[in-house]
């Protein structure tokens, strides 16, 4: 039965080719926005690449302090003292790494002056996140405990600063200090990694972020495997009941979490930071729930093309329910031709949704991104397809199926 449904539907999509383009052009549309979006908070959100150990490990991007009133509140960065002193102590943790916010230098090569993004981090940074070496070494602990002026560039970065020459083992001027290149790295922009310049924690000109409570630090917490993420969480939050601040009358609580990529944006996104849960699935429900209302305008169109094209066929129709077929299996045979549409379209907005990646990579108009069509994305534009298939084709399906035959045959349907 699937067979005839299918053929009869290539027949019927042939009939008016037109119609059938217009049909095709508004799925293709529509399924092209949503799987563009779709790959983009995939790779936000559940990263590969850089951040493909991010199933392991959860990061701590802030601190919310408050009085015992709740009347006063504070939310900053973590400072130094706070990862070494609270975090780096926590049992059953493989590895914990601190590193700051980028913040924008000024680079100087002679007459020369560029501006980087400069994020300072410690050897463990280098082991929990996996940057793909294009030339030279990265840092390593003894850079680190010596307080070498070393630094790692990206790929981007060596071209502009270097663009006739190698730029490992080349020298940049950066607040005074000169800094000897040792690596360029692949591109990122992920959040943990995005930076155009990478240096050792021990190069700041002082030692006094090491007293530092709060500032301009962030920590990642590796896990051994993913399981031990949950009981991190409650280290983490166990921890952070025992912090005592630099003025701990005026703000006598303190809150910090271990969060996944996931929480890291739901958190800041809903300013949830005094609470345990970080919003994620209300963050998830509400990208989902715009997503369904995004394709419901070109359903409702779609709903009415359907309608006229289904009009065409009433004596069809009429036929097939004088010989006996019931309104359920002439609902399923519409619905099965409007969702192999959908479905069509889908293969090739997933082929236009690469495309408009490309440009996306190719324009830099979100530096460094590189998002590709991966099998899940794959998975989540087939399924947008066929709810899209449902939604557009349930309800004319139904509405045609249940036409009185001997109005149908005289065409007064």
């Amino acid at each position: 039965m699937l067979r005839n449904y299918l053929l009869t539907a290539y027949k019927v999509f042939m009939r008016r080719k037109l119609f059938t383009a217009i049909n095709l052009g508004c799925i293709v549309l529509t399924l092209v926005v949503l799987m563009v979006i779709t790959a983009l908070l995939q790779s936000t959100f559940w990263p590969d690449g850089v951040e493909g150990k991010s199933d392991r490990f959860l990061q701590v991007y802030g601190m919310r302090s408050e009085s015992a009133d709740g009347k006063s509140t504070s939310t900053t960065l973590l400072g130094f003292k706070t990862i070494d002193k609270y975090l780096k102590p926590l049992p059953g943790v493989e590895r914990v790494s601190a590193f700051t916010i980028p913040n924008t230098v000024s680079v100087y090569q002679g007459d020369r002056v560029s501006q980087l993004d400069l994020r300072r981090v410690d050897a463990d940074y280098w082991k929990i996140l996996d940057f793909r070496l294009l030339a030279g070494r990265l840092p390593d602990e003894n850079d680190d405990r010596l307080g070498r002026l070393v630094a790692v560039v990206n790929a981007s970065t060596a071209r502009r600063l270097f663009p006739q020459a190698a730029a490992v083992g080349r020298s940049i001027s950066v607040g005074g200090q000169t800094f000897t290149i040792v690596g360029v790295v692949a591109d990122v922009i992920h959040v943990n990694a995005y930076a155009d310049m990478w240096t050792p924690l021990t190069t700041f000109p002082s030692t006094d972020y090491q007293k530092d409570l709060t500032g301009g630090f962030a920590a990642m917490l590796l896990a051994r495997s993913p399981a031990d993420l949950p009981r991190i969480r409650r280290e983490v939050e166990r921890s952070a009941a025992t912090f005592v601040g630099a003025d701990p009358r005026t703000y006598s609580v303190t809150h910090f979490w271990g969060d996944s990529k996931l929480d890291v944006f739901a958190r800041t996104l809903l300013d949830r930071h005094s609470v345990p849960d970080s919003g994620a699935a209300q963050l998830l429900l509400t990208i989902g729930g715009a997503m369904l209302l995004f394709m419901l305008l070109p359903a409702l169109n779609l709903v009415n093309l359907n309608m006229g094209r289904i009009l065409e066929r009433s004596t069809e129709i009429g036929v097939r329910k004088a010989y006996g077929a019931t309104s359920l299996q002439l609902a399923g045979q519409l619905v099965v031709e409007n969702v192999v549409l959908c479905l069509a379209g889908g293969l090739l907005g997933l082929a236009c949704a690469r495309l408009v990646l490309w440009w996306l990579e190719a324009s830099q108009l979100i530096p460094y991104l590189a998002v590709g069509i991966n099998l899940p994305v794959f998975g989540c534009g087939m399924l947008l397809a066929l709810v899209f298939g449902l939604l557009s084709g349930v309800v004319p399906a139904w509405k045609m199926s249940r036409l009185d035959p001997v109005h149908a045959l005289k065409g007064t349907a």
